[in-house]
């Protein structure tokens, strides 16, 4: 059970949950100070329409991860520049993701226990869409590192040519979205039934 591991061994490395029956790959919280502890909210808050706008990957062959996010994926290229740098679009945007080759051309990826990107998540606008997208790795042979559900969101984990890490996502609305007694925020790990999910796809929709 490749899948149960690797959630295991990233909860449990957090130290903010525990896994407790393997069979039925259930999660329970801890008691941890980080988990209970009262959020206060920020005096001087960021502007709430501020985003994140993009990606920017540093790539070892440019047409590798070009072929992995654009032929899998189904980004578009809106601009390149030789086999330095791509610059990728998800309907017309100028760019979602970027990929440069400036200082990584034939490059590994960093190894395990360095700081860095954990993983980007690519955002999709309805479950359906996320369902196609996991049609789409699946076709292509991708390997998944996990699938949960998050109660606020939907996700699938995988990796790119490079070892980076990518969520694949849906945002349930914000009405959906689990809390606790006392109006916080309540996101869990629950296993996802991709089987479920990929259903979506056969579904007929109004």
């Amino acid at each position: 059970m490749p899948v149960v591991r690797t959630l295991r061994n990233v909860l449990e490395q957090a130290h903010c949950f525990q896994w407790t029956d393997p069979l039925k790959t259930r999660l329970t919280s801890c008691a941890h100070d980080d988990y209970t502890q009262t959020i206060t909210p920020n005096q001087h808050p960021i502007a709430p329409g501020t985003s994140i706008g993009h990606v920017h990957l540093k790539v070892s062959d440019l047409n590798r991860a070009s072929e992995f996010y654009c032929g899998v994926l189904g980004f578009d290229v809106m601009q390149r520049y030789g086999d330095e740098a791509a610059f990728l679009s998800a309907g017309g945007y100028h760019h979602h993701i970027a990929l440069n080759t400036w200082e990584s051309k034939g490059g590994s990826a960093p190894p395990p226990g360095t700081t860095g990107l954990y993983h980007f998540a690519i955002r999709y606008p309805t479950r359906r869409a996320l369902a196609d997208g996991l049609r789409r790795v699946l076709d292509a042979g991708v390997s998944l590192e996990g699938a949960s559900d998050h109660g606020v969101s939907e996700a699938i984990y995988l990796r790119d040519p490079d070892g980076n890490g990518i969520e694949l996502a849906w945002d349930r609305p914000e009405t959906e979205w689990p809390l606790t007694d006392d109006g916080r925020l309540l996101m869990d790990t629950r296993p996802l039934n991709t089987k479920g999910l990929l259903r979506e796809l056969t579904t007929d929709k109004v």
